[in-house]
């Protein structure tokens, strides 16, 4: 019996990563993470798990794709090097503060899942990023909440 899949949201502003970025280099390691609970949450992704990659700080904000976690949660080593944005000199790498994990393009969604439709679809209630002042990098989505996204977006993931 396959292990259960959990879904999740990651966000990221398109000009800094977009999900047409993830299409070209056909994974990344999403790094840079420097919240507790969002962090939290990437250590708790694992291999096969399915992602909706949401663009924020766009015009307008939104679900534009899917990826799928492809390596589980591993220490981020940009939080040991002084030149990184993502320093942290109190983290140290016997005992490393943040984490991340590989995750791989899965398809772009035909239509952008807007905010608004996020926020005004019923049958996503209780979906965190509608939920204003939720600022969360990372974040776990039910099962339905994820398949409506895809099903507002068009999308053909296998849910």
């Amino acid at each position: 019996m396959a292990p259960k899949r959990n879904y999740w949201l990651i966000k990221s502003e398109p000009e800094v990563f977009s999900i047409q970025a993830l299409r070209r280099d056909g994974k990344t390691h999403w790094e840079g993470v420097r919240n507790y609970q969002a962090r939290n949450h990437l250590r708790a992704m694992r291999t096969g798990d399915l992602v909706l990659f949401y663009h924020s700080n766009a015009e307008p904000p939104g679900v534009a794709g899917v990826a799928r976690v492809c390596r589980e949660a591993y220490p981020d080593s940009s939080q040991f090097d002084p030149r990184s944005d993502y320093y942290d000199s109190a983290s140290k790498p016997e005992d490393p503060r943040w984490s991340l994990v590989d995750v791989e393009f899965v398809e772009e969604l035909p239509e952008l899942v807007p905010l608004d439709v996020l926020k005004e679809d019923e049958r996503l209630d209780g979906m965190l990023v509608r939920k204003r002042g939720m600022r969360l990098s990372v974040q776990p989505v039910e099962r339905e909440h994820f398949a409506r996204v895809l099903k507002l977006g068009k999308g053909k993931t296998k849910v």
